[in-house]
């Protein structure tokens, strides 16, 4: 079944009504008419609804509530992903995945090291694109709300968060002792609040790594085998997922 999201104010008692670029969706891509049913999640608060088409027009679709869903395709365990700015190709797959894997929010961070730069204009530009492919693939999974990739910051703006969560972990091919599966150890599997730091293609600075450490942060390696940044994102996020989702 189709699922879309709205906002609190666009549900009234049972009744609600859908806008934007959903409505042709809805109309001229899926076809659907009146009493197909369809699944809508209020971004807001979350809840789920089963709901049936009883109107529609080029600019809304209106619906009305038929049940609320109870279950909730979210995981216990918050994660943030603070990821170094990778070419734009591998950020686009990289938020996409994170999201289907269970990522509550993706912040793109200014590394030294990143070969792609982004201010003024074009970070505004890249940023509401890479929320859109956030909120496709919300829908295309099922989650219970969109998650939002958030604004451009640097290293030691992370550093300012690190009490935040219950940890941040920083993946650094040059760790050769402490491992991720030993920091999970360590982390109790009820409300998790955890942050994954991943470098850009060309890896930390050891200035980078230093401060983060400094700041509380727990580096790990992830095995002998150097990985694409890409890949990094994906494979912590399996690993935490696996090791506490309920």
């Amino acid at each position: 079944m189709s699922k879309f999201f709205v906002k609190t104010e666009q549900i009234n008692n049972n009744d609600i009504v859908i806008i934007g670029d959903d409505v042709n969706h809805i109309i001229n891509v899926l076809r659907m008419k009146k009493t197909d049913e369809i699944q809508i999640c209020n971004q807001d608060t979350g809840d789920n609804y089963n709901a049936e088409i009883v109107n529609y027009s080029k600019n809304e679709v209106e619906c009305k509530i038929i049940s609320k869903i109870n279950e909730t395709t979210e995981s216990n365990v918050h994660i943030t992903l603070f990821q170094g700015i990778p070419k734009f190709e591998k950020m686009e797959l990289i938020i996409q995945k994170s999201v289907e894997l269970g990522a509550n929010s993706i912040i793109p961070v200014n590394m030294k090291r990143c070969v792609v730069k982004l201010e003024g204009k074009d970070e505004i530009k890249k940023n509401e694109r890479w929320q859109k492919i956030a909120e496709s693939a919300a829908k295309q999974c099922g989650r219970g709300f969109i998650p939002e990739v958030k604004h451009l910051i640097n290293v030691k703006e992370i550093c300012n968060w690190i009490n935040e969560y219950d940890v941040i972990i920083v993946a650094y091919e040059n760790e050769k002792e402490n491992t991720l599966k030993a920091e999970l150890k360590k982390l109790k599997a009820t409300d998790l609040k955890i942050g994954i730091v991943i470098g850009p293609e060309g890896g930390f600075e050891e200035s980078d790594i230093k401060l983060l450490k400094e700041s509380g942060a727990k580096i790990v390696t992830l095995g002998d085998r150097i990985l694409r940044t890409e890949t990094v994102a994906l494979n912590v996020l399996s690993i935490i997922m696996y090791e506490f989702e309920q």
